[in-house]
């Protein structure tokens, strides 16, 4: 029977769709009226109420793909209103239900081909009705990826079943896990945001090498797999008279549509590391396992990170993006495709390309980027702080819209096409589509939405040496000036006066430039390699230019350019970020040792994108963060990248306290404070690490009569406790530890306690001071242990006190001043704090106490002082000689050692400055002397940190400090000579 023409609710169609709006209505009652079918479909058509059929309306009118199902398969309405598709989505699990029972009584390749085509159009006229009435667009995309997945498994199950009498199976995996086809979902597929009608991309992939069994005959796994592999893509792809289930692209694989179908975990290794294109890393960074063996899909793409996701900030990447974009952008104005809202400018392809640029950059480090969502990713780099909040809402409420517009213009014909329209009627289409009154609203917020776009792809991916064109005045004469220079088109005259009228020293800068341009390096690059040098090496030589020593800031930067010559992903780094170089010369021309640790870390050039953080380091809270982190992405056995790790965070972390120390942002106590941070966070962490590792493979040590649990500490002494670390200091240690004097640990390998805290030091030491290709931690110095480098690796927190009560000298009683816990159990610290207060605080014979000290420093100065030939040279050995640092922290020991039983004041820190200050607080040391050897000392070891930023030795001139070492030596005369009568004891 034909529908009654009042079934058809009313709803407001523009001018240009009555005519369509007629037809559509005609089709269906005339469809309806020629089909002999159940009255049930009838009645089910005849149920709908109201709303649902102003939706039904809005479908017909706005697809002619569900006007043509419906209008040929009446009883799919009645079927769609039943299963609840009409409002929501089937959940997962019911449509793998639903296709199983549909797939079980196929017993032919015909019957799967057509059972597949005429669920999937079921399916679809569901997810077209919910799209085109309301749903989200990333709704619409996840269900139409969980179907093409539904149809990939389903279908590669039923091929398997239907060809093993025949083909047999698999053998079995070396570790005996069966195996199956791996289904790599590409693209969209793998993010799975799939569009209305989008081909899907598929990779196929198997583990291992062998033969079937089980068949009629054996086959090679390369030859099963390429044969399943043919049936599954005829199966979903092929056009037969009930259409297809999904377009399917391969060309992704390895060597593209001239390499195999399918290739071994062997195979695709082997060829993305020695042949791996940078477009194919763009491509894998959507891999995902869709359907087949899931587990070894992971297991594959896992292996193939290191290929997608560099461990250095990689802005090649960028570069790559940009000529893939510059590709498609001239095949678009080749074909007259600029209404193209995927390919054109500002369309979805660039707000991808906006994504996947940090993806690739970053995706190494920030491993939080690795995921193949382009929603979660934009989400991550608001949180990775990449990009503001504002400009990600920005960018996904524009990349919904286009994606809204290219559903709109799929769901029309079942057509994979983002071509705008020309004529009037599909026009009227989309913008009814879009909610919008008619084509030139829809045109103009379509104009807006690609501009924005637009302008958010130019700010990261577009070229810089397209962002602005300069004004062919001053500015771009001197771009053409220092290429000429860089490239040698100039005779050394003209050379050399160019060079000296910007500040060189001519002879030699022009030589050191003419030897690194010659040298064997840079004329065995690669050829993209050296288009991003010369981009590079102009800009770079009118930075220098720029300093304030250019021949010195010129001869520090050239061997960090030097060591990244192999690594050109740095070089496109400086010229992505031309912003960079004035920092990176400024640090190079104030320090000689930033200079070097630049170039000796790279990665460290990563820090000058950020101003921010380069020159603020982070408090001590911010650090252990910042460190858990980064921690956090690494698999927990995975101990070379947490060495790895670890050792870039530490260098980071020390490059921005210089950086800031530099700019003059950071006084000196500050400087150490950072640095000390820096160095308990890392031994926390490396604590943890060799707990971990240890207790893993012996179990826990026991512990000692009513307490919880061992416990283990790490004291630090000297700078370290002292809180005054410098930028070379090594780090003096002490392990104590508090357990079952006679326990073992609960593990299944068990072994003594004492057993257990010594391979724990010695863990800590390994991890600590091991040389890797990128430097070590920390130097440890453990000689001030019990017994010093004769006596245990570790003591108990009893053994510790016996010694210190006992047999200690009175050196090791001063280096417990400047001794403090600096990781590990805080009760154990407690503990420690109250024994080293208790040493201090002992009541002492302050002649003797003065006689070994003096002694003791006398001794130091004869053996580390400046030497004869130093001083003839009127030089002064900022350390060791006579007024110098080791003066003042000698006379500060011995003050605590002889006073702090009467001024318990002294006991409560560990610092030199502070100690300074409670002695003139409590009356012991004159207010002036206290202030005459703070400014000493503070002088003294400023100039130490300068020392090692210039990467100078100790040696002064003696002129430098003479007032300094005046007040020292005075108040040393009055304090520390043995044959003098007043003393601190008298104060």
């Amino acid at each position: 029977m034909p529908l009654p023409e009042s079934w058809f609710a009313e709803i407001d169609v523009p001018v240009a769709l009555e005519s369509a709006w007629r037809e559509a209505r005609q089709r269906l009652s005339e469809g309806l009226a020629a089909t002999t079918i159940d009255p049930a479909i009838i009645d089910g058509w005849l149920s709908l109420n109201d709303t649902r059929r102003r939706e039904f309306s809005r479908l017909v009118l706005l697809s002619d793909f569900a006007l043509d199902a419906l209008t040929t398969r009446p009883a799919l309405l009645p079927t769609l209103i039943e299963s609840g598709e009409l409002e929501a989505a089937p959940s997962r699990a019911q449509i793998e239900a639903s296709l199983h029972q549909a797939l079980t009584p196929a017993d032919s390749e015909e019957t799967l081909h057509r059972t597949l085509r005429r669920f999937r159009q079921a399916r679809m006229v569901g997810i077209v009705w919910r799209d085109l009435n309301g749903a989200e667009m990333w709704t619409t995309a996840r269900a139409v990826s969980e179907l093409a997945e539904i149809c990939l498994e389903g279908a590669l199950g039923w091929l398997e079943g239907h060809f093993a009498a025949r083909w047999g199976i698999p053998a079995p995996r070396a570790d005996g896990t069966a195996q199956r086809l791996i289904v790599l979902g590409m693209g969209k597929l793998g993010a799975g945001e799939l569009n209305l009608s989008s081909d899907i991309d598929l990779i196929f992939a198997f583990a291992e090498k062998g033969t079937t069994r089980g068949g009629e005959r054996e086959y090679e796994h390369q030859q099963y797999f390429t044969k399943l592999g043919q049936k599954l893509i005829a199966a979903l792809d092929a056009i037969t008279a009930d259409g297809f289930v999904f377009r399917v692209d391969m060309r992704l694989r390895p060597l593209g549509d001239g390499g195999p179908l399918v290739g071994s975990f062997n195979t695709f290794t082997s060829y993305y590391q020695d042949q791996g294109r940078e477009w194919e890393r763009y491509a894998m960074l959507k891999a995902r396992p869709v359907a087949g063996d899931l587990d070894a899909g992971h297991e594959l793409l896992d292996e193939l990170k290191p290929f997608i996701y560099r461990k250095y900030l990689d802005f090649g990447a960028i570069e790559s993006l940009r000529d893939m974009k510059a590709m498609i952008h001239r095949e678009v104005k080749r074909l007259g495709r600029d209404d193209n809202i995927k390919l054109g400018r500002g369309g979805i392809r660039e707000v991808e390309f906006v994504v996947q640029a940090f993806q690739l950059i970053r995706g190494g480090r920030d491993t939080e980027l690795q995921v193949t969502s382009l929603r979660e990713a934009m989400a991550r780099l608001v949180t990775l702080e990449l990009l503001p909040q504002s400009v990600v809402d920005e960018l996904q409420e524009d990349y919904a819209f286009l994606r809204d517009l290219e559903h709109a213009l799929q769901a029309q014909q079942d057509r994979q096409t983002q071509q705008l329209p020309n004529d009037p009627e599909n026009q009227a289409r989309l913008a009814m589509a879009m909610q919008m009154p008619d084509w030139d609203a829809l045109k103009a917020t379509l104009s807006a939405c690609r501009e924005r776009v637009r302008r958010h792809f130019d700010a990261v991916v577009a070229d810089p040496d397209d962002e602005s064109q300069a004004p062919a005045g001053e500015s771009s004469q001197n771009d053409a000036v220092w290429r000429q220079l860089w490239h040698g088109e100039m005779d050394d005259a003209e050379a050399e006066r160019v060079m000296a009228a910007a500040g060189y020293e001519p002879p030699e800068a022009l030589r050191r430039l003419k030897t690194f341009r010659d040298s064997r390096g840079v004329q065995s690059m690669q050829r993209i390699g050296y288009e991003r040098l010369d981009a590079v090496m102009p800009m770079l030589l009118e930075s220098v230019a720029d300093s304030e020593t250019p021949t010195t800031a010129l001869d520090r930067v050239l061997p960090l350019i030097e060591a990244v010559l192999r690594r050109t992903a740095y070089l496109s780094l400086l010229r992505e970020n031309p912003q960079v170089l004035p920092s990176l010369v400024r640090l190079c021309a104030a320090s000689p040792w930033i200079a070097e640790q630049l170039a000796r870390h790279p990665i460290l050039l990563d820090e000058l994108l950020t101003p921010a953080t380069l020159y603020s380091p982070a408090d001590k809270q911010r650090l252990a963060d910042e460190l858990r982190q980064t921690l956090a992405r690494i698999p927990e056995d995975d101990e070379e990248g947490w060495l790895e790790a670890m050792r870039v965070f530490k260098q980071t972390q020390v490059l921005r306290v210089a950086a800031s120390d530099i700019a003059g942002g950071r006084v000196l106590m500050k400087v150490s404070d950072y640095l000390t941070a820096i160095a308990e966070v890392v031994l926390d962490s490396v604590l943890q690490m060799a707990w971990r590792s240890l207790s893993a493979r012996y179990g826990q040590p026991e512990p000692r009569e009513g307490a919880d649990r061992a416990a283990f500490l790490i004291v630090g002494y000297g700078k370290l406790g002292g809180i005054e670390l410098g930028y070379g200091s090594d780090l003096d240690l002490v392990f104590l530890y508090d357990a079952a004097p006679r326990g073992v640990t609960d593990g299944a390998k068990s072994i003594d306690n004492l057993v257990f805290f010594t391979r724990l030091g010695q863990r800590i030491i390994h991890l600590l001071s091991v040389t890797t290709p990128s430097g070590t931690l920390y130097e440890v110095d453990m000689r001030l242990r019990p017994s010093g480098n004769a006596g245990l690796l570790v003591s108990s927190l009893q053994a510790f006190a016996e010694y210190q009560r006992k047999d200690a000298w009175i050196w090791e009683h001063q280096a417990l001043v400047r001794a403090r816990a600096v990781a590990g159990n805080d009760e154990l610290a407690t503990r420690f704090e109250a024994i080293r207060r208790e040493m201090l605080a002992r009541e002492r014979d302050c002649a003797e106490l003065r006689r070994e000290v003096v002694r003791m420093r006398l001794k130091m100065r004869e053996h580390l002082g400046s030497g004869g030939e130093a001083r003839e040279a009127g030089q002064f050995h900022l350390k060791q000689d006579a007024g110098g640092l080791v003066d003042i922290e000698f006379m500060s020991q011995y003050a605590v050692l002889a006073l702090s039983s009467r001024t318990p004041a002294l006991l409560e820190v560990t610092d030199n400055m502070r100690l300074m200050d409670a002695l003139a607080e409590s009356g012991r040391l004159p207010e002036q002397d206290a202030r005459n050897l703070q400014a000493a000392y503070l002088a003294y070891r400023d100039a130490s940190h300068r020392a090692s930023l210039a990467k100078r030795g100790s040696l002064v001139s003696a002129e430098t400090f003479a007032d300094h070492r005046a007040h020292i030596l005075a108040l040393w005369q009055r304090w520390m000579q043995p044959e003098t009568e007043s003393g601190a004891n008298d104060q």
